[in-house]
């Protein structure tokens, strides 16, 4: 199975090792891919120590996840959460017990009218988990990120699935962030009016390079929105795919440093070289310092720079 170039990112203080520790323990096919650390050699804006670790990449039921250490700054919120989708209702209820302990339940387990198992919870490290009784839409895509409109953004999930689209769309029929990877939109679920404000998205999916999504509208008084602390990154195999991401995505929002930026609906994306973490977490302590430092001094990524630094030239 191909993984997607799109990988949510966790911005955690110091719980990265732990939470891709336990998110790899408790769903099916968990794995620790790589860990990096922060440089040896000089000190950090986010005040870590020395070669303390800096990101946990990790795999779970097909979908690749990021835990970084960035520090207090970024708290995550319930504005994205996390479908997971499961064959059985005991099987639903041992993971929401799991994510549960030490955490808040949103909606309880019960039977609802889209499902005779479903709940809501918030665990211990703030991420939001929508665990469910039902067949994924695809083999694949057990576990789904769902992306939250409120407050200002709230009437907008429709606008930002079809311009998530055209950015993953607007490619080489080759790139791994073009219409062959998989872009669609799929069927969109209205408020009706008595429910919600009318026309408004209750339920949409789609899919950006063969990455699943789900997006919705919500109009109660949340008092949180997308931020920082859970971001999208976008792994680009080439330069050119990096300058699209970054030039579409930007455009109407906000760009950032080290590759981070805000979009028009103040969702965060990290649009980053695929071999960043090769070179973040290599033996070889000096090209990780070296990487490092480079990127620190970018906005947007140039992945010609960062080999460079990477080899020493």
């Amino acid at each position: 199975m191909m993984l997607s170039p799109i990988v949510p990112c966790l911005w955690l203080d110091d719980q990265a090792e732990e939470a891709a520790r336990f998110y790899t323990e408790l769903l099916p096919g968990g794995r620790i891919a790589a860990v990096s650390r922060y440089p040896d050699s000089f000190d950090n804006p986010g005040g870590k120590p020395r070669g303390s670790v800096l990101e946990v990449e990790f795999e779970v039921a097909g979908q690749r996840f990021t835990a970084l250490n960035g520090g207090p700054q970024f708290v995550i919120n319930p504005s994205i959460s996390f479908f997971v989708h499961t064959d059985s209702a005991d099987e639903t209820d041992r993971i929401f017990a799991a994510l549960a302990s030490d955490g808040q339940v949103m909606m309880p387990l019960d039977s609802y009218p889209w499902s005779q198992r479903y709940g809501w919870v918030q665990d211990r490290f703030g991420v939001s988990w929508q665990v469910i009784t039902e067949a994924p839409a695809r083999p694949d895509a057990v576990i789904v990120p769902c992306l939250m409109f409120t407050g200002a953004q709230h009437g907008r999930a429709e606008e930002a699935m079809k311009h998530y689209a055209g950015v993953f769309s607007d490619g080489p029929a080759d790139s791994r962030l073009g219409p062959a990877a998989g872009t669609q939109l799929g069927p969109i679920d209205r408020y009706s009016g008595e429910d919600g404000p009318a026309g408004t998205v209750k339920y949409g999916r789609f899919a950006l390079a063969g990455q699943d999504m789900i997006a919705m509208d919500s109009h109660g008084d949340h008092g949180f929105g997308f931020s920082e602390g859970l971001s999208l990154q976008v792994m680009c195999e080439t330069q050119a795919e990096i300058d699209k991401c970054w030039a579409m995505l930007s455009e109407g929002g906000e760009p950032g440093r080290c590759g981070w930026l805000k979009d028009r609906f103040g969702l965060s994306w990290q649009v980053v070289p695929a071999a960043v973490g090769e070179w973040l977490s290599g033996a070889d302590g000096a090209a990780r310092d070296r990487v490092f430092a480079a990127i620190f001094e970018m906005q947007k990524l140039d992945m010609a720079a960062l080999e460079a630094a990477f080899a020493g030239a």
